[in-house]
């Protein structure tokens, strides 16, 4: 039995980053960038108006109310307009090109049309309410680097860098399997002994949810031949998930068919709760996790060890399985033993704006109400002591029905 430290390790080192393919970017919510990019303008173009007003020489208003000649007009998407004279003013709208000779724009509520004049009632310093070239950024310059991941925001500034085309990582695709008699798909007719396959749908949704392409193989049942048969149809996929049968039960198949199969093995059994028989290792050059049948431990090792191995094979910065929230604990716990506890709580903030976490009284790994209901889970290593109400603990949040690791 290995730790999770070192399970990790041996995880993330037994995968690499997939190949890179070009996609347009209305598809690129949620990809990774490949490689970085740089914008191919400078925005903004020219110095443009913040405000509607009038653009105007600092110089020529120093002694306002000034009565001066509106020489011109400057609208958004318009050509810029010719150079202000000395003495004069030019109306100018949100976004238009500020006319050469103007270094300052006095805002409309500041001044009073006359005609073809204009009252300017206040004095402005060079500079006002103009937006420089490039303010915003340049030419050639890295917005985007290699690693992102893609939100709504990204594809707004990509597309503003005049970027139509994204190079990004492929999207892992993760055969799913899960095993056993007693379990059937939902909406399948079942005897009085049996359960709704709810692990591998899960899955799927986790492998969606982290950027890639779940396979669902369906459920091999606790046979031999079922095992290598439906198992055999992970070939051609980036890494095969396998849910339950990784025990030592007479009907635990997995390790013993798939060692048939040519699995490599990496470690079993991890120094976790829950989820401590879990198998990772190498078929044939694919990667292998096997996680437990129990629906907690299934989506727990699922959320740490999975979506690691994804993030690698994706090339997303940063080791999020490493990193943690804090919050303070709602209730006494007992001393740890050997294993590294993960367990389910809910989330309370007070009027102050601290957290709480507080941990359900029920942890059995079977229970997958209270995991939907968890908004964290509560991380206690190994040989822990007792901890009293009111100490702070690590954790890590569940978001999108995700751990945030």
């Amino acid at each position: 039995m290995i730790s999770v430290a070192e399970a990790f390790e041996k995880v993330t080192g037994g995968v690499a980053r997939l190949p890179s393919e070009v996609v347009g970017i209305e598809n690129a919510l949620g990809r990774v960038l490949a490689e970085d990019v740089a914008s191919r303008v400078t925005q903004p173009p020219v110095a443009v108006s913040s405000m509607d007003g009038y653009a105007v020489r600092a110089i020529d208003i120093t002694a306002p109310p000034v009565k001066m000649n509106v020489s011109g007009e400057s609208a958004a998407g318009s050509e810029t307009p010719g150079t202000l004279l000395p003495g004069t003013a030019i109306r100018i709208f949100t976004g238009a090109p500020v006319p050469e000779g103007a270094d300052a724009v006095v805002m409309q509520e500041d001044t009073k049309r006359d005609g073809d004049s204009v009252i300017i009632n206040v004095s402005v310093n060079s500079g006002n309410f103009i937006r420089p070239a490039g303010m915003d950024f340049s030419e050639g310059e890295v917005l985007l680097r290699t690693g992102k991941v893609m939100t709504a925001r990204d594809i707004g500034l990509a597309a503003a860098m005049n970027v139509p085309w994204l190079r990004v990582t492929r999207k892992p695709r993760i055969a799913i399997l899960a095993t056993g008699n007693e379990v059937v798909m939902p909406g399948e007719a079942k005897s009085q002994n049996q359960i709704f396959s709810s692990n591998s749908l899960s899955l799927a949704a986790q492998v969606t949810a982290l950027g890639g392409e779940p396979i669902n193989l369906g459920i091999a049942r606790d046979d031999e031949d079922s095992l290598h048969l439906m198992a055999s149809g992970a070939k051609g996929a980036d890494m095969l998930v396998t849910i339950g049968g990784a025990s030592v039960g007479d009907y635990d198949l997995v390790r013993k068919v798939l060692g048939e199969d040519g699995l490599e093995l990496g470690f079993y059994k991890v120094a976790m709760r829950p989820g401590k028989p879990l198998i990772f290792g190498m078929i044939e050059g694919t990667p292998m996790i096997g996680v437990p049948g129990n629906p907690v431990s299934a989506n727990v090792t699922a959320a740490l060890f999975l979506r690691a191995a994804m993030e690698v094979m994706l090339g997303i910065d940063g080791h999020h399985h490493e990193s943690h929230d804090s919050a303070i604990l709602g209730h006494d716990l007992d001393a740890n033993d050997q294993r590294q506890d993960y367990l389910r709580a809910r989330l309370e903030t007070d009027a102050n704006g601290q957290v709480t976490a507080i941990p359900f009284d029920k942890q059995d790994s079977a229970l997958l109400a209270r995991l939907a209901e968890a908004d964290c889970l509560i991380i206690r290593p190994p040989h822990a002591e007792a901890a009293k109400k009111g100490e702070i603990v690590p954790i890590l949040r569940m978001r999108h029905g995700l751990v945030s690791i």
